[in-house]
């Protein structure tokens, strides 16, 4: 019998791979002022994985394994890069579990900040993508708008193409 590829696992390895794409844009960095540094990117990548999996919580059931199959792609990734800057092995495993409960984080401030409107989503925003950076009011209410599109943009996108790994998403 020849070896098949886990259709789940190629789905959520494709979605990290577009996700990372989306988040990597000149744009998040030049043009909004999100700090160009590990911290910097590992929150627009956040961002990105935040939208991708809120948008799998419509399809039920059917996402969740592939939400939890994106997750564990997500974190071995992180787990790889660490490695690859030179992260002790004794400290990976302890870094991983604290960008895996920041990323936790992340999920409830922008779920919340979603639901509860501009001023709770730009605090999140502020306080999570920017980190220590200081952003302009210009600079959080662009990416509150960003965010907010790609929500709707996402709901749009067919539940078939996102269970098969395929997201897309606009110019920031």
């Amino acid at each position: 019998m020849p070896f098949r590829r886990n259709p789940v696992r190629a789905a959520a390895e494709h979605a990290y791979r577009l996700v990372v794409e989306q988040s990597r844009r000149p744009e998040f960095f030049a043009a909004l002022g999100v700090p160009d540094t590990l911290d910097g990117r590992f929150e627009v990548i956040c961002l990105h994985a935040f939208l991708y999996l809120h948008r799998l919580k419509a399809e039920g059931a059917a996402a969740a394994v592939l939400g939890q199959s994106f997750f564990d792609w997500m974190f071995a990734d992180f787990d790889r890069s660490l490695r690859e800057i030179g992260t002790g092995d004794l400290s990976v495993g302890r870094q991983v579990k604290r960008m895996a409960e920041a990323f936790y984080g992340r999920i409830r401030a922008y779920e919340d900040g979603l639901a509860e409107g501009d001023a709770a989503l730009t605090a999140a925003l502020a306080r999570n993508l920017y980190g220590t950076a200081a952003a302009s009011h210009e600079q959080l209410a662009r990416v509150a708008a960003y965010l907010r599109r790609e929500v709707m943009h996402l709901a749009n996108q067919s539940a078939a193409l996102l269970l098969a790994g395929t997201v897309t998403f606009a110019s920031p």
